[in-house]
């Protein structure tokens, strides 16, 4: 069931004078990851046959991923009236697959593919309540405290299915961390990136993995605040099975603070590198 609908977003507030540049491509960009939801739930039912409790659940948080597409692809196109969802996502659809016929996790079992999936809510919900904390804009700001807050749901939605699953399958507490540490470290591939190309991207540019992921993530980590990712630690945490709050869970997020201001600063370089190199050559003629 939804929690809102489109129609409760204050659309008539946009205003265009606080929009920050910066945003708008990882608006468009995370609009198509999210409106793809869909193929992922077709993933999950064929992993999750006999669970008919669990296959509905993830139909439903289906419904709510693709309204997340919608309601940013709405802000894009008002951020960028030249810009066409509809045909950015037509082309990230028929350029990205998953494996929608898989029989079983690619995670290695029903627990681990949960695991995985708390990864990823904890990542949206962090990086939503990040946009949403840091735009002036008024429509972004309630769409992106909407989806944040749809996301932690969905974070205590694959938790508790995970915790059943756990109680089976006796999923190691090694194995847990290797699966959710693989997960994490899967944020840089071709999901983020083709997404990139296609909602910023013509149609016509050839696609390259490096050069999109670091015009995404080079803006993206600018949005983070270290609360962000101490609260992110603590869900990390509590999906592997340890405690969310205590010196441990710190130690981590300070070290992932550290290790989220270098690579900020490394894709920041990247940047400016990349728009020095296709700046026109000084003194060339008219």
């Amino acid at each position: 069931m939804k929690h809102w609908t489109l129609d409760q977003i204050a659309w008539d507030s946009f205003d265009p004078s606080k929009v920050d540049p910066e945003i708008i491509p990882l608006v468009k960009a995370a609009a198509l990851v999210e409106k793809n939801g869909v193929d992922y739930a077709v993933y999950l039912n064929n992993v999750f046959v006999g669970d008919p409790d669990f296959r509905q659940a993830a139909d439903n948080w289906a419904v709510e991923e693709v309204q997340h597409g919608d309601a940013l692809g709405k802000w894009g196109e008002l951020a960028d009236p030249g810009w066409s969802f509809d045909e950015a996502f037509s082309r990230y659809r028929a350029g990205y697959k998953i494996d929608v016929k898989a029989d079983a996790s690619i995670r290695g079992s029903r627990t681990g593919e949960l695991i995985a999936r708390c990864m990823v809510e904890t990542g949206t919900s962090s990086y939503y309540t990040a946009l949403g904390d840091s735009t002036e804009e008024p429509v972004l700001k309630q769409v992106c405290r909407l989806i944040a807050a749809d996301e932690y749901r969905h974070f205590k939605l694959f938790y508790d299915h995970m915790k059943r699953y756990l109680a089976r399958e006796k999923l190691s507490f090694p194995k847990r961390l290797r699966v959710a540490a693989g997960r994490i470290g899967e944020s840089e591939d071709d999901e983020l990136a083709f997404a990139y190309h296609c909602g910023n991207e013509t149609a016509d540019t050839p696609y390259s993995h490096d050069r999109c992921i670091t015009g995404y993530m080079g803006r993206a980590m600018a949005f983070y605040r270290f609360r962000h990712i101490e609260r992110g630690m603590g869900m990390i945490f509590k999906s592997i099975g340890l405690e969310p709050r205590g010196r441990l869970s710190d130690m981590a997020a300070k070290g992932a603070w550290k290790l989220l201001q270098w690579r900020r600063e490394k894709y920041r370089q990247a940047l400016i590198k990349a728009a020095n190199e296709n700046a026109p050559a000084r003194g060339a003629a008219a």
